[in-house]
């Protein structure tokens, strides 16, 4: 007894307070570091859906083409010289998809008010053929329907877009003369690039004939 008197002699044990206070310790110190890690996946789920919310925004169309792609003719008005018989304009229409945004249809020229807006389009279209590559051609547009008198391309708004060919080849110029001239059989690439949205491509072949008004496939 003695020798274990001995032994176990200025040892001491813990309370249970201490015991409760190592314990309030831990509990919080991983109370903490929960709310820490929680906290870094909320803001990365909600990161997360923004990215995805944006992308979806980015790829859907809000802007759809209304009916058909009207090609108009030019006899040999501005090209005599050469004998051709060439596409002297490009029409079509194009409205707001259904629960689309308003779409900034500002025009790369004259708008229906007679407002010279060259420049400051937001939408842009390019023409390709098979000699050319036109980034950000001339074009203008005109109500058809109901219009409240804006820019902008809302629901249950129509515009007939109107691209000028002999704009890119008097005025332009950057059409290549005589070969880049749209005649019979050949084919066309109009890219209508809204600010918001996905990109409308219109592929057309002139027919083997170049007439005053024609329906272009």
């Amino acid at each position: 007894m003695k020798a274990l008197k001995s032994l176990l002699k200025g040892q001491k044990g813990m309370t249970g307070l201490e015991t409760a206070i190592i314990l309030i310790a831990f509990v919080t110190v991983a109370a903490v570091f929960g709310y820490a890690v929680l906290s870094a996946g909320l803001f990365s789920a909600e990161r997360g859906k923004e990215t995805v919310y944006a992308g979806l925004n980015e790829a859907k169309s809000n802007m759809e083409l209304s009916g058909s792609v009207i090609g108009t003719g030019d006899n040999v008005t501005y090209y005599p010289v050469y004998g051709i018989n060439m596409l002297g304009t490009i029409k079509f229409t194009v409205k707001n998809a259904i629960a689309g945004n308003p779409i900034d249809m500002t025009p790369n020229g004259m708008d229906p008010k007679g407002v010279d807006q060259s420049g400051k389009n937001k939408c842009v279209i390019s023409l390709t053929t098979k000699h050319d590559y036109i980034n950000n051609v001339l074009w203008t547009y005109v109500p058809v329907g109901a219009d409240n008198g804006n820019n902008l391309l809302e629901t249950g708004e129509q515009f007939e877009i109107t691209v000028d060919i002999n704009d890119l080849t008097l005025f332009g110029g950057a059409l290549s003369i005589p070969d880049g001239l749209l005649q019979a059989n050949d084919t066309f690439s109009l890219q209508v690039k809204p600010a918001i949205g996905s990109t409308i491509t219109i592929q057309r072949q002139l027919p083997a004939a170049i007439a005053p008004v024609m329906d272009l496939h």
